[in-house]
Formats: C-alpha cells, structure tokens, sequence
C-alpha cells in the first residue's frame, strides 16, 4: 500500500469567519456547516480540506497548544489573470481581512498578492503577469 495526499487541515479559532473567508475564495462549503465543530470540502481533482475548532482538536488532545506566530501555514490561489488577483484582494481588504502583501508584478513572472486568513495563516493569490506565457 502506498500512503497518498488526502487531506488539508486547518485548526481555526471562529469556524464561521474562518469558512466565510474561504467562500469568498470560492470554496463550495454549505452555509449551515457555520456552527459545527469539523467542516470538509472537496476540491477539484479529490483532494480535501478540513477545518477543526480548537475545541475539537482539544477533545482528543488535551496538551494541543495554538501556535504563535507567522509563517506556520500558507495556501495559495490561482486566478485567471493579473487583473483577478488585483480585484480578489481589494474585495477581501473590503470586507475587512488583513492585506499582507499588496499585488505586485513579482520577478517570477506572477502577479502575486496574500491576504491573512482570520487565523493569521497567509493565502497567497496569483496569475501569471503574462496569462499567454
């Protein structure tokens, strides 16, 4: 047997804020899953993302301490073009999420921008500056 990627998992401390933050990125979660204390979705392809309460990894791990600081997990985005990354970060700064990184023409050849998620964990958006290339 060969072990294979299934599963992203994400320990968030307000579940409804966390989840309203992934459906404006344009994830499919069922709005009555706000309150519940573990939510998954499929994404296209098959793999899956999770999202469990503090409290709910606290029930199998007493000890689970939340952890400090920046850096410790980051999700990317890509969108259809430059000018996508550009309106996806306006509209989520708009609804009142932590701009990280501005949109930038980055020397990688993408346009490039990350917002924090309502845990503080980086979402990267992108395109590439040429969508031809």
């Amino acid at each position: 047997m060969t072990p294979r990627f299934d599963l992203i998992g994400m320990v968030v401390s307000d579940m409804a804020a966390s989840l309203a933050f992934y459906r404006r990125l344009g994830l499919d979660i069922p709005a009555e899953s706000d309150g519940l204390p573990h939510v998954e979705a499929v994404l296209p392809g098959g793999l899956r993302i999770a999202w469990d309460t503090e409290d709910t990894i606290r029930s199998f791990d007493p000890s689970w301490t939340a952890p400090t600081g920046e850096g410790r997990r980051d999700l990317a985005f890509l969108c259809d073009s430059p000018a996508e990354v550009d309106a996806l970060y306006a509209e989520l700064t708009a609804a009142g999420h932590t701009g990280h990184l501005k949109p930038w023409d980055a020397f990688w050849g993408q346009r490039y921008a990350v917002v924090l998620d309502p845990d503080g964990g980086g979402v990267s958006l992108f395109a590439p500056s040429d969508p031809a290339a």
